[in-house]
Parts: structure tokens; C-alpha cells; sequence
């Protein structure tokens, strides 16, 4: 009997502050981003795991979505920050 599992792991905009933070503290820009995302190695063991178990494949599922869902909050934080001030005439 399959069921439906809806995981929680928190907020996503804390995740991305708490990173953002880190970044702000001087942190590399692309370690904290490398940290965020899911390594390729990481994903491709999931994806063959989650081939063996429909459980499995709905938990990545969220996993994944939840991750780049902070790291796009994460990136509009810093890239924010760095967009020059518009002069105004």
C-alpha cells in the first residue's frame, strides 16, 4: 500500500539566511553554493535507489525541491547585494 509522505525541513528562507550569513562572514560564494546543492555523485546514488522504492522517490523528490528552493533564495540574497546602485539624474 503506497502512501503519501509529506516531509518537513523547515523554512527555506532560514536555511538561505543561515548561508547567507556564512557568506557575509566571508565564506567562498561557490563552496556555500556547492554546500546548498546536491552533488552529482550524491544525486546519481539516490536516483538509483529511489529506482528500487517509490517511498524513496517521493522523498527525493521534496529533498530536491526544497534544496534549490534555497539555494534560488540564497542566490537572490547575495546577487542582490552585488547589482550596482542605480543612479538616479
Amino acid at each position: 500500500m503506497a502512501t503519501s509522505f509529506q516531509a518537513y525541513f523547515g523554512e527555506p528562507q532560514q536555511e538561505a539566511a543561515f548561508f547567507y550569513g556564512l557568506f557575509m562572514r566571508g565564506h567562498p560564494l561557490q563552496k556555500l553554493r556547492e554546500d546548498i546543492d546536491v552533488p552529482q555523485e550524491v544525486l546519481e546514488r539516490w536516483q538509483r535507489q529511489a529506482l528500487r522504492d517509490p517511498w524513496y522517490q517521493n522523498m527525493l523528490d521534496q529533498v530536491l525541491n526544497y534544496r534549490k528552493h534555497v539555494l534560488a533564495i540564497f542566490d537572490s540574497l547575495v546577487f542582490r547585494d552585488m547589482e550596482p546602485p542605480q543612479r538616479i539624474q
